[in-house]
């Protein structure tokens, strides 16, 4: 991690370009608030950096997005990454980036994340790699602040790291990264609206029954348990929230029923994608993922909302580095 598909530059070499994939994630992962999430293979977010004679930092182009993110460096959330990365390394390089959006704004996919991710990749890269990977993930957490107000990790730890990840602490950050002994595929349905994910936090309660806390508590360790021992039976029992879908689930029309269809088309669990309004379960294998997707997105359509539907296995390696020269 991050993995290179394209060709190696030299070390000895100044790298002109680089190009990076960026994963869309799943957050929260029903009962895990802010503290567990894992990485899609698609959809995702392509950054290029590029070295320029002009000095600072500079976002050239933004495709994808229907004209609505600013390129203002003080402003993106990638460009603040990027930026904070920058200043960290004490670097005075002129750099130009250009964000290619491959997944919907506001969707609960980490759209903000990945673009976060991919930037701070694809400039560590370009400038011959002086930060280890895991130093990376402070940086990206500050573009999420500007996308939400909170630089929480749940998003960009995933995005950065690859598949299921545990966050211990945000401050300091102790991310924990879980490994499932068995296959797992994630079906994300995103209904054609959008909620942005500051609005959504504003709306949840401040104070928690102490009987619903042990109850998200036994999910959490479940879920973990059920992931390191590959227990399909304990991953799907631990998948419930008691917290917070319950509040948020109001804002997506037709979630219960969509929930519901997953279930019944035999996925081990499902919940909202972190904020939403997308939809994810948790299936076995591919077929089955598919045959999960085709019953959510059915009733999507009985209620006249248009939908886009991913199947896909958990993502394992994070960003990709597609080009480099």
């Amino acid at each position: 991690m991050p993995r290179h598909s394209g060709r190696s530059g030299k070390m000895s070499e100044l790298l002109q370009e680089v190009r990076v994939f960026a994963p869309a994630s799943v957050a929260n992962v029903s009962c895990g608030f802010d503290v567990l999430g894992f990485a899609l293979e698609q959809p995702g977010d392509e950054i290029v950096a590029r070295r320029k004679d002009e000095p600072g930092l500079h976002i050239s182009k933004i495709t994808g997005e229907g004209g609505v993110l600013p390129t203002a460096v003080e402003k993106n959330t990638a460009g603040v990454a990027a930026q904070k990365l920058l200043e960290h390394l004490g670097s005075q390089q002129g750099i130009e980036l250009e964000i290619h959006k491959k997944m919907p704004l506001g969707s609960g996919l980490g759209s903000s994340a990945a673009s976060s991710v991919g930037a701070i990749v694809a400039i560590n890269r370009l400038l011959g790699s002086p930060c280890a990977d895991h130093d990376l993930l402070p940086f990206a957490a500050e573009g999420e602040r500007v996308a939400c107000g909170t630089a929480h990790l749940d998003n960009v730890a995933p995005s950065l790291f690859g598949g299921f990840v545990l966050i211990r602490s945000q401050d300091p950050p102790d991310v924990i990264e879980l490994e499932c002994l068995k296959p797992l595929f994630a079906t994300v349905v995103h209904p054609d609206i959008e909620i942005k994910t500051e609005d959504t936090r504003n709306i949840l309660r401040r104070d928690v029954a102490l009987h619903k806390a042990v109850d998200q508590w036994g999910n959490v360790g479940g879920l973990v348990v059920g992931l390191l021992k590959g227990d399909y039976e304990l991953i799907g029992r631990s998948l419930k929230d008691v917290i917070i879908e319950p509040i948020r689930s109001v804002l997506i029309p037709g979630f219960e029923q969509v929930k519901n269809a997953a279930l019944n088309a035999g996925a081990l669990g499902s919940g909202i994608s972190g904020s939403g309004p997308s939809i994810f379960a948790l299936s076995a294998t591919r077929e089955n993922g598919h045959k999960i997707a085709k019953a959510m997105q059915q009733r999507f359509d009985e209620i006249g909302l248009g939908n886009e539907a991913y199947v896909c296995k958990i993502n394992q390696q994070g960003p990709q580095i597609l080009e480099e020269r």
